[in-house]
């Protein structure tokens, strides 16, 4: 049983987190129309409006305030998924979410799309990039683990990262195929996923475990 619904931020939690998503974006807004060598901290800080030990209280370097969007973006997948109803099967609860999150700003715009793939792909982010993947995979899976409040941590990684693979697959498909927009791609694949992938096993549904003194839900098998 998912807990209560969490407390609402403060003004100055709010204020905290406005002004990180407006440094991120920022970043990312510079750097891609100057190019990250050409961009400085105080670029950026100057476009927000705040000095640059504000941004150094965000952030510790313009490469992470770029790849920070990433993160941010699954705040809200987190708040949505703590927010779905009591007794939702948690695959239910876990697609609704994700597909909330991305619903947000309509369908990608394919040429904004190619110039943050090839920002992202240069080698003064890909670290950055990657640890920002991989923050947003442990925020999913303390979320799950919040939300069925279970204890195998180990089942709750393995299911942020299918779907944080999902989210992947959709995106690369999407972005070198054309034809079906990209949610219902990204539905189809969280339906295969919380399915066991029949289409691709043939139907066969994999056996069910034994109840565990800390299950995690139907949902998860």
């Amino acid at each position: 049983m998912p807990p209560d619904e969490p407390p609402p931020l403060t003004l100055r939690e709010r204020k905290k987190r406005e002004a990180r998503k407006a440094l991120a974006q920022a970043a990312l807004r510079l750097t891609l129309e100057r190019g990250l060598e050409n961009v400085k901290v105080e670029d950026i800080a100057t476009e927000v409006g705040v000095s640059p030990r504000t941004f150094n209280n965000y952030f510790s370097s313009k490469e992470q305030a770029v790849c920070s969007v990433v993160v941010d973006r699954h705040e809200g997948m987190r708040e949505a998924l703590l927010a779905r109803p009591d007794g939702e099967p948690l695959w239910d609860s876990v697609k609704h979410a994700v597909l909330e999150q991305y619903s947000r700003e309509g369908e990608p715009d394919r040429a904004y799309v190619a110039r943050i793939r090839e920002l992202m792909g240069r080698l003064m982010l890909r670290g950055e990039f990657l640890n920002a993947h991989a923050a947003v995979e442990r925020v999913l899976a303390e979320t799950i683990a919040k939300r069925v409040g279970g204890v195998d941590h180990l089942l709750c990684r393995l299911m942020a990262a299918s779907v944080e693979s999902a989210v992947r697959v959709a995106f690369t498909n999407w972005f070198t195929t054309e034809g079906e927009p990209f949610l219902p791609i990204l539905e189809r694949l969280l339906d295969e996923l919380s399915a066991g992938m029949p289409t691709l096993t043939g139907g066969t549904a994999a056996p069910k475990p034994e109840p565990t003194t800390t299950p995690l839900g139907e949902s998860l098998c």
